[in-house]
């Protein structure tokens, strides 16, 4: 706490005053344009890997980066996806999982946190579809190999998961609203975007500049000498989408 009440007050005498003409244009409104879907982690910070000012970004927080069917949970992520799409306008929608996810080695080993973390095996519930999709597909993979291929098929059930808002729907049906998958490995600061024409996790620099209207120039991206993807999960996923 020490450290956390040094640091307030170093912004409020040594920053501030920097942003301060940010800071009030942000007093009268935010207009973030994208949603950031991502993991409660200590180790991911949003604005730091984006570079992103402070109002950018209206971003949801969990174990896991879980993101329940529309219908199925009365938590606060339908809540908060249906006000940055509906009341905040927001066209481009990133889910972003990471590299050593405590939340989804948990859903490997989903049968021992029942006694131990009932909580926690209540809400890994919610990724059960990408559990079952793991065990029918990658019974070969072991070890670290084994919790990437989780990771990322996490990030794309996901994006499969917030297809079933009627907010989201609507928005796609007419090419309104752009989905984006990412994993982030905090060990390299390397982030890769799912290319669905690829099939695969790349760098995602060109994937943004020729899909989502941000307008960036960047160099052609790289792609993984092994996919994460199954084609049969980016098929179902990604078929006629707007993602």
């Amino acid at each position: 706490m020490k450290k956390l009440l040094k640091g307030l007050h170093e912004f409020q005498t040594q920053h501030f005053s920097r942003y301060r003409d940010l800071f009030e244009q942000l007093a009268e409104g935010q207009t973030p344009r994208i949603l950031f879907i991502t993991c409660s982690d200590s180790r991911i910070d949003p604005n730091l890997i984006t570079q992103a000012e402070v109002g950018d970004l209206f971003v949801i927080r969990n174990a896991g980066n879980i993101i329940p069917p529309f219908g199925s949970a009365n938590g606060g992520e339908g809540a908060a996806i249906e006000y940055a799409i509906h009341a905040l306008g927001i066209e481009q929608v990133i889910v972003c999982g990471h590299s050593h996810c405590g939340a989804m080695k948990g859903l490997l080993k989903l049968d021992t946190l029942s006694a131990s973390m009932p909580l926690v095996y209540e809400w890994l519930q919610h990724a059960e579809a990408t559990r079952r999709l793991i065990q029918e597909n990658y019974g070969d993979y072991v070890g670290e190999e084994l919790l990437d291929a989780t990771i990322a098929e996490n990030v794309l059930t996901q994006i499969e998961n917030l297809r079933t808002y009627p907010v989201i729907r609507a928005k796609l049906h007419r090419g309104e609203i752009f989905l984006h998958g990412w994993v982030y490995r905090f060990e390299t600061g390397e982030i890769l975007a799912y290319d669905a024409a690829r099939q695969d996790f790349v760098a995602p620099y060109s994937q943004l500049a020729t899909t989502s209207g941000l307008g960036y120039v960047l160099p052609k991206p790289e792609k993984l000498s092994r996919s994460w993807i199954s084609p049969e999960q980016a098929d179902r996923i990604y078929r006629g989408s707007q993602a």
